[in-house]
């Protein structure tokens, strides 16, 4: 499973001319998931995302959680974050998980991602399969990428 996260100052997600999600502070997080995935796998990537310190104290040291600063999750699926690039320049996607357990874990890991938040406004989702148009407003810019084989493995 991967995690690619940007923490943002705004980002949006319009499908078909409608916005199906949209915050203001927070991380928008693209979702990727492989066959080998499974809930107790995204169970650890939610608490690293969740626990992630990237936001500014008073100090304008990054040791704030986005649960700290009132911030809010935009959660897409993106299956391209398996791309296999190496050979030649048409990339390959056949590491991205099968349609089916790609749905069931992404739809697993905005459930608890709003079991994490008192109001169900911070966290915000994409479509999944759907030709998404996400804008956002990246703030740093600060972007990681959460691996699950080097969060599990270590």
């Amino acid at each position: 499973m991967k995690f690619l996260i940007q923490r943002v100052n705004e980002a949006s997600v319009e499908v078909d001319g409608e916005t199906t999600g949209s915050i203001e502070k927070g991380f928008l997080v693209f979702i990727g998931v492989s066959d080998t995935d499974t809930k107790n796998i995204a169970d650890k990537m939610i608490k690293k995302l969740l626990g992630l310190r990237i936001f500014a104290d008073e100090a304008g040291k990054t040791n704030l959680s986005v649960k700290d600063v009132g911030g809010s999750l935009l959660l897409v699926s993106q299956f391209t974050l398996y791309a296999d690039c190496r050979k030649g320049n048409r990339p390959s996607f056949t590491s991205a998980g099968a349609p089916a357990l790609a749905e069931e874990l992404y739809e697993y890991i905005i459930e608890e991602c709003r079991k994490e938040f008192t109001d169900f406004a911070h966290v915000q989702t994409g479509v999944f399969g759907g030709d998404m148009k996400v804008s956002l407003v990246n703030d740093g810019p600060f972007t990681i990428m959460l691996d699950s084989d080097e969060i599990i493995n270590s």
